[in-house]
């Protein structure tokens, strides 16, 4: 089942309706293929540029039976989907990335040891199950740490600091555990962190890896601000990055995308923060300037179809906008759009609210601080 290309005028289905499902079904359109996404809300992202929507939450096994019986082949676009689900789904047609990878990834509590024992460069940290042993965790973790839960978290969310801010105190900690809902963490020890870097890696059915070059990533709130493609770092530091997101894909079996989002310290060390199964906000950017966009990568690799040419045809940039922007006043996007280069791309999602990510900026540029500079004048003009 695995080995069979499926070729276009057949049905790709996805897990999840989101931005992410929405540019995947849009990539695979142009290709010719038709769409089926699964996703808790009716009018999700996706729900305006696909053939049907199955709603169901993450966790609904029926409703991901009825997505995978009308698809050829399944794919995703979060990875919360719950593992009996994704079984199902698995067990009637080709699941990319299968069910192991995808369990491994969407829990911090068993992705960190994972990667720790494959010997994947990792930071200090510690597994946590309860207030006594974070309260324990902080101080061997040399006083500074990132809390971040198990399941669930992302941009910002299930995530708190301990003792950056202010030193860390057993009434601080206590409250921390609080904010995270008192469930599984992963205690981190905060790094000498100089940038942030990510690599694509798409890896296929037959076992072809090709990765992306690296992009560097900014955040505000530990939520993506903006990225920019070539990462300007040096050619070596590149080599072993992109070999690391390769050799990391490679020993999941990943059939389909992994994001593996780095640190890079001030002296140099690369460490692996986070792994993401699927397109992912820092490489929005390849659709402007890649030979191939990694949401079209994601269709190719689940429709089991050579993979594309990852090389950049231009530097590039993307910045998030949130839904702040849109709270007392309306944008103007015309005057966004008067900047040189820059594209804009809308989510369709009905309510903005603070830190919602509403849609982004895109542009080309000759050099990659010319393409950055001109998405975050466009977003100034707002």
């Amino acid at each position: 089942m695995s080995s069979r290309v499926i070729v276009p005028g057949r049905t790709l289905g996805i897990l999840g309706g989101g931005q992410l499902g929405r540019m995947m079904a849009m990539a695979a359109r142009t290709m010719g293929y038709h769409v089926r996404v699964m996703d808790p809300e009716p009018n999700c992202p996706a729900s305006f540029v696909v053939d049907e929507v199955v709603v169901g939450k993450w966790d609904d096994v029926a409703a991901a039976e009825r997505l995978a019986r009308g698809s050829d082949a399944i794919t995703l676009e979060i990875e919360q989907i719950g593992v009996d689900a994704l079984a199902r789904v698995a067990a009637i047609a080709p699941l990319r990335p299968g069910v192991e990878a995808i369990r491994i990834i969407q829990d911090k509590t068993l992705q960190k040891p994972w990667l720790a024992e494959y010997g994947f460069p990792v930071g200090p940290f510690r597994i946590v199950n309860s207030e006594a042993e974070l309260q324990e965790a902080v101080p061997a973790l040399n006083d500074q740490v990132f809390l971040k839960i198990g399941r669930g978290g992302y941009d910002g969310r299930g995530q708190v600091r301990i003792g950056l801010d202010s030193p860390a105190t057993e009434t601080s900690i206590a409250e921390a555990w609080k904010s995270i809902g008192e469930k599984p963490a992963v205690a981190e020890q905060a790094l000498d962190l100089d940038f942030e870097i990510s690599v694509m890696a798409s890896r296929n059915p037959s076992g072809e890896v090709r990765s992306f070059p690296a992009a560097r990533n900014h955040h505000e709130n530990q939520i993506l601000d903006w990225s920019v493609l070539p990462a300007g770092i040096s050619p070596s530091l590149e080599e072993s990055a992109k070999r690391l997101a390769g050799e990391i894909a490679a020993a999941l079996g990943i059939e389909g995308l992994l994001c593996v989002e780095m640190f890079i310290t001030k002296q140099g060390k690369l460490f692996v923060n986070e792994l993401a199964p699927r397109p992912h906000n820092s490489y929005h950017q390849s659709e402007r300037g890649c030979v191939t966009s990694q949401f079209e990568q994601a269709v190719r690799c689940a429709l089991n179809l050579p993979l594309g040419d990852t090389s950049l045809i231009s530097p590039c940039a993307i910045v998030n906008l949130l839904g702040d922007l849109w709270l007392g006043h309306d944008p103007d996007f015309a005057a966004a759009l008067q900047v040189p280069g820059v594209r804009l791309h809308l989510y369709e999602k009905h309510t903005p609210r603070t830190g919602r990510k509403m849609g982004h900026f895109s542009s080309v540029g000759s050099t990659a601080e010319e393409a950055l500079e001109r998405v975050l004048e466009a977003k100034r003009r707002l």
